[in-house]
């Protein structure tokens, strides 16, 4: 008896795997990268532990990366100026405010973020 192949054809052990596999891409279980941070939407009245910060050296200065839960972030340039942060591409400016002895708030588009930061008074 001899068996066809056609174009395209896969056993169902390989059709299987790959099911698995593309169910796996999109798990919820995948981690963004980087510290936990807290962070809410500017509509939002509570921060939630939901966001990332990565830090980085730059030509200009360190630089934080912070990653919201939706895949968006923002890109901060740490200045010694008093600011605390800027926007590290320029594309939007941002809001800080001093949070707590060991945090502040920067408002960028719908996000604010609670950064890491010595505050002085």
């Amino acid at each position: 008896m001899r068996v066809e192949r056609r174009a395209g054809w896969l056993p169902r052990a390989s059709i299987a795997t790959a099911i698995l596999l593309l169910a796996a891409c999109g798990s919820s279980d995948d981690a963004i990268p980087g510290e936990p941070i807290d962070c809410r939407p500017t509509s939002a009245g509570k921060f939630e532990r939901i966001c990332t910060i990565q830090r980085t050296d730059s030509p200009d200065g360190r630089v934080i990366v912070a990653r919201a839960p939706d895949g968006g972030f923002r890109r901060f340039l740490i200045v010694r100026d008093g600011r605390g942060v800027i926007a590290a591409d320029g594309a939007e400016p941002v809001a800080v405010r001093p949070g707590d002895a060991a945090h502040i708030d920067v408002t960028a588009g719908d996000m604010v973020y609670r950064l890491p930061a010595k505050v002085a008074s």
